[in-house]
């Protein structure tokens, strides 16, 4: 019993003497090891190596001079030039109606769209004849009666001139009178009849229809709407901004010359198409609720049915955007807008590679492009990555230089663009 009571005390001063020394020995084993590393160091320390200050790693692009036409966008929607409202003259059952008047429907000019009895006009005119043949023969018989009073009155050899009683001028006048009204009736009741027969001036297309066959109709009743096909005109509104970058013709000078092209785009179903217009007159006041001013836009033969266009049906009623050509302008810079800072300025690497800060002259500075007349040469290269601090003179590194300029759209490139 004795001999364990030894033994356990002889263990448990072993552990404390082993809690007591492992932690210092731990240090002093660690103190070793770094020691060994920086002696080992330092027989192998890298050579510093003195550099200057890091280039900036950027892209730039290379200014092209160019000569373009300025363009201004614009957008309407494309409108009859001569639109009518068919309405009745006169009263009467509708007695027959063309295949062609229908919503949509196509006619040449003259075409008898839709027909009124007649029967009743027709009655008409033959009694207005009627009636002017029997004062034509009263006019007959009172000028042969004034004729032969005066030849009475030179028999009986008197004197004088005879007085309009005796010449029945009176009677002579009543008859020819008679005679003007009677033919005013003729006229009235030939165009009564020639109403009855209902078409317009000019070829066009049906955009509405009211009536049909057997519906009665008075005159003023509606019969349907109908528009000319010869050309069609699109309204497009200008800032003042816009419009100075156009000469566009005058609102009251007729011998005007100046009539910019127009290219008008339109998107359906995912196909995008095109027509050539022009614009034709400028509507000559500002519009006081936009401020803006309308230019009009005229397409020839909008449908393609009279053999003057062959470009692509226009329909009536569609969204269009225009694009117009304006001004000329030589050797202009075009830029992508984001290069060009918020005063006015451009970074551009020189030939040293070495950044410089250009105050340029914007000519035109539009949502996508900068067009500069100043301040930057053809095949300079500028800077189109955003820098935090650029500092003129910083060193750049243009090893992803492109040497071509922004690919361009078709609308920057032939002055179309918005």
């Amino acid at each position: 019993m004795a001999r364990d009571e030894r033994e356990t005390e002889k263990t448990g001063l072993f552990r404390k003497i082993i809690r007591s020394i492992l932690p210092v020995a731990v240090i002093v084993g660690a103190l070793v090891v770094v020691a060994l590393l920086v002696s080992f160091s330092r027989g192998q320390r890298p050579e510093r190596v003195v550099t200057g200050d890091p280039a900036v790693l950027v892209d730039t692009i290379a200014a092209e001079q160019r000569s373009l036409n300025f363009t201004v966008v614009s957008q309407g929607t494309v409108l009859p030039r001569t639109e009518t409202s068919l309405v009745s003259e006169v009263s009467g059952k509708v007695a027959s109606v063309s295949a062609d008047f229908v919503a949509g429907g196509f006619f040449r000019k003259g075409e008898v769209l839709l027909l009124i009895d007649p029967s009743d006009y027709e009655t008409a005119l033959k009694r207005a004849e009627a009636a002017l043949a029997s004062r034509k023969a009263r006019l007959a018989d009172e000028q042969a009666r004034s004729d032969q009073a005066l030849k009475d009155w030179r028999n009986l050899g008197r004197s004088g001139e005879p007085s309009d009683l005796v010449l029945r001028k009176p009677q002579l006048q009543d008859a020819l009178a008679n005679v003007s009204a009677a033919e005013a009736d003729v006229q009235k009741a030939r165009r009564d009849l020639q109403r009855t027969r209902i078409s317009v001036p000019y070829d066009g297309l049906v955009r509405e229809k009211l009536v049909d066959v057997g519906q009665y109709v008075t005159p003023g009743t509606r019969l349907g709407t109908s528009f000319a096909v010869d050309t069609a005109e699109i309204r497009l509104p200008l800032s003042a901004s816009d419009i100075a970058y156009l000469d566009l013709p005058s609102a009251t000078d007729a011998e005007t010359k100046r009539f910019p092209r127009v290219t008008l785009y339109s998107e359906e179903g995912g196909i995008r198409r095109q027509w050539d217009a022009q614009i034709i007159r400028t509507e000559g006041v500002v519009d006081v609720a936009s401020r803006v001013v309308y230019a009009v836009a005229q397409v020839t033969d909008p449908y393609g049915v009279l053999g003057q266009s062959e470009q692509e049906e226009l329909k009536v009623g569609t969204f269009v955007r225009a694009v117009i050509e304006g001004r000329s302008a030589e050797n202009v810079v075009v830029l992508p807008r984001y290069v060009l800072q918020s005063d006015n300025t451009v970074l551009v690497a020189n030939r040293d590679n070495e950044l410089e800060i250009r105050t340029v002259t914007v000519a035109r500075a539009e949502p996508e492009w900068v067009y500069i007349i100043d301040g930057i040469s053809g095949g300079e290269s500028v800077v189109t990555t955003t820098l935090d601090a650029p500092l003129p003179g910083m060193k750049l590194s243009t090893g992803n230089e492109s040497t071509d300029s922004p690919r361009m759209s078709a609308a920057p490139e032939r002055g179309e663009g918005s």
